[in-house]
């Protein structure tokens, strides 16, 4: 009896925080039990294969970074399907494409859609349809149909390759006017056509017939919020006969060495090529809210004077921050290693594994601490996979608690895995808290925590304007922690940076000047930062096109540094005539966290800004008919014909910048109501012209969740 064929599948991933990798991994490590072996790479490894000469279906997971940009790592694979190739260049690739994104944000999965468009383009099939998840409402209600499906659509698309195979073989071989020197030719060339099978292997131990539970969620930047309902089960789900998932392979092996060898926090952060580090000092720092606004708004200035570093107005740039000292001090005391917190950790691969793709952390640098490692390479705040819950069940004695680990990780468990872990945002520090009979080792750390990420900040200034400095604004983001410890817990970024400037703090209606902060021989503190330019938020390259700027809160930042570059822009050519400036402002209270309004009310009065529009939404009227406006979007609507005349008539610039949750959603609909009064349309129509004010880039958003 014939042995079974598995087949063979290109594998490959597009990822900028580890998500699509993520995903890639867990399908590749599924393969096996469903018939297929995977060749698994980054398409960054283009030297590890070849599409020209592929004949195994492809599938791409591919994540999507900026304004709807593909991942670093997929750039120079972009850059080739977008040169000049023939037009069934790949004409031979069956592919199918899950294209990860969140709909908070313009483009959605756009960096999925430009790879899948490239191929389309250049002749290559579909054999699955392509899958878009969305972050917003939870990767896995797409991730999880759409990898349950792709093995039916591979085992079809195989099936069909098989056949189509057989039949040329035996028309081969029914054509007696061939002679034997060419029927081995011809042979040849089948078994070249089955390249993209291989011999079957031993299954891996970790195969069940359910396969692997695929989630790719992971926290992002946002903080954690323990909710301890989610520690108890209940029905039905506590009586429900779980279909657990198959273990993570454990691939990593950790030894410890005594060492006082020191690493510098920028080797965990490898950067693309055309990406530059530089450490800077804060030379300014200024609380912009009052004591008693409900957020903390702070403003800091950069000195980049000393370095090569440029941007503009409406670009971003990153910070490389550490974890929060405390946290990483008490994971290294629930872990039980708090005697070797400053030994260097050997990281090796354990020979023989069944870890597809096995490799060690690049983010980790050779020869790192325990606690280096903790505060600088590993996300500890992120949301565990359910890949990682169902390994820390594993380490988990208690019984009960072991139970909740295994229904949190299972199939049955997901709606309470997304309302409780990702809803909630629980970190492993909080698991391991709450569940005291869990006890991982640090491999598994190692194993399932991503990358910790850089944070990224608008640009709130013009190099313009201040020669040599770059400004940026952003809230220290607070959160309550478990109830069981009563205290709050700050932004990982936000909450680090606050700490670093706490000296130097300054009052917003009472600044002193820093030099003598500098004279008194205060050190001033240092962070690391790399631009991101954003070439589709800039100001338009014509001075006479009217722009239209909404911004709420901190989303004023880089409108700030628009109005002081139309300023000096001004000031350089006053024989060009400008277009109209309007900005959209809102906030809680006018007393207490209108951000920069002497420096607004200075722009109204040079002539810089046309028209300032401002809403409070907690300073409305007791009297709820008197009709002020509570937000933004409000606002809008009460200047509707000077907007819709501005944008539609006079090809103007709309731009939007905050929360993209809420606020920028909200704005949208109310832009289509005034451009569908404007020209007499419905809904739809009026929705079609904002997509193409979006597609001639004179419709912008940079916002955040």
């Amino acid at each position: 009896m014939p042995l079974e064929t598995k087949h063979r599948i290109l594998l490959l991933y597009a990822s900028q925080n580890g998500q699509a990798k993520a995903i890639a991994e867990e399908i590749a490590e599924a393969a096996d039990g469903k018939g297929f072996i995977a060749d698994l790479y980054c398409v960054s490894q283009m030297e590890e294969f070849n599409l020209e000469k592929e004949r195994a279906p492809v599938v791409i997971i591919a994540s999507t970074t900026g304004v709807g940009e593909v991942p670093d790592t997929a750039r120079k694979f972009a850059q080739k399907l977008k040169s000049d190739l023939p037009a069934n260049f790949y004409s031979h690739i069956k592919y199918a494409v899950l294209a990860l994104g969140d709909s908070n944000y313009c483009c959605f999965a756009n960096g999925g859609k430009i790879i899948d468009k490239c191929l389309q383009q250049l002749g290559a099939q579909h054999f699955y349809a392509t899958g878009y998840a969305d972050d917003g409402v939870g990767l896995e209600l797409v991730v999880e149909p759409w990898i349950e499906g792709l093995w039916d659509a591979l085992k079809e698309l195989c099936q069909k390759q098989k056949e189509e195979i057989n039949s040329d073989a035996e028309k081969i071989l029914d054509t007696n006017d061939v002679s034997t020197t060419n029927k081995s030719f011809e042979l040849s060339d089948i078994e070249l056509r089955l390249e993209a099978n291989v011999p079957p292997t031993a299954k891996d131990s970790f195969n069940s017939s359910e396969g692997v539970e695929q989630n790719p969620i992971v926290a992002g930047l946002q903080e954690c919020c323990l909710v301890p309902t989610w520690v108890k089960s209940e029905k039905p789900l506590s009586e429900t006969a779980l279909n657990i998932p198959s273990l993570p392979v454990v691939y990593l092996n950790v030894e410890f060495q005594k060492s006082t060898v020191q690493v510098c926090e920028q080797e965990c952060f490898l950067l693309a090529p055309d990406i530059t580090l530089f450490q800077v000092p804060v030379t300014k720092a200024i609380s912009l809210t009052r004591e008693d606004a409900v957020k903390t708004a702070l403003f800091l200035e950069l000195d980049i004077s000393k370095t090569s570093m440029t941007y503009e107005p409406g670009d971003a740039f990153s910070i490389i921050c550490p974890n929060s000292k405390s946290e990483v001090e008490e994971l290294i005391q629930r872990l039980g290693l708090a005697n070797k917190k400053n030994h260097v950790v050997e990281i090796n691969i354990i020979p023989n594994n069944k870890k597809k793709g096995a490799h060690l952390p690049e983010y980790i640098p050779k020869r790192s601490t325990l606690q280096f490692i903790l505060t600088w390479c590993l996300e500890i705040r992120s949301v565990p996979k359910k890949a990682c819950l169902r390994a820390l069940a594993e380490y988990t004695s208690d019984s009960s608690e072991k139970r909740r680990l295994q229904e949190l990780s299972s199939k049955q468990g997901t709606a309470d895995y997304t309302r409780y872990m990702r809803d909630h945002n629980i970190c492993l520090l909080d698991i391991l808290r709450a569940l005291p009979s869990c006890r991982p080792p640090l491999s598994l750390l190692l194993e399932h925590l991503p990358k910790l990420q850089v944070r990224s900040y608008s640009a709130a200034s013009s190099p313009k304007y201040h020669p040599g400095k770059l400004h940026f604004v952003f809230n220290i983001v607070e959160f309550p922690s478990c109830p069981e410890k009563p205290i709050k817990r700050r932004g990982v970024c936000t909450g680090w940076l606050a700490e670093q400037v706490t000296s130097m703090l300054q009052n917003y209606e009472n600044e002193t000047i820093i030099s003598d902060c500098l004279s008194n021989g205060f050190e001033l503190p240092q962070i690391s930062i790399f631009s991101r330019h954003n070439p589709f938020f800039h100001l338009p390259a014509v001075m006479a096109a009217p722009i239209i700027m909404v911004g709420p809160g901190t989303g004023i930042a880089p409108f700030i540094g628009f109005l002081q570059h139309r300023q000096k822009q001004k000031e350089e050519n006053p024989d060009f005539a400008s277009g109209e400036t309007w900005l959209f402002y809102g906030c809680r209270h006018h007393d207490r966290d209108y951000l920069f309004r002497n420096e607004l009310k200075g722009f109204q009065d040079n002539g810089t800004l046309t028209q300032l529009k401002v809403c409070f939404s907690r300073d409305l009227p007791k009297d709820t008919t008197a009709g002020k406006p509570k937000y933004v979007q409000h606002l809008l609507h009460l200047f509707a014909e000077d907007v819709a005349k501005m944008l539609l008539d006079e090809n103007g610039y709309f731009y939007v910048c905050g929360d993209g949750k809420n606020m920028a959603k909200d704005v949208a609909s109310s832009l289509t109501e005034i451009v569908s009064e404007k020209l007499g349309v419905d809904t739809l129509v009026a929705m079609k012209v904002l997509a193409d004010l979006r597609e001639e880039k004179r419709y912008l958003q940079d916002v955040w969740t």
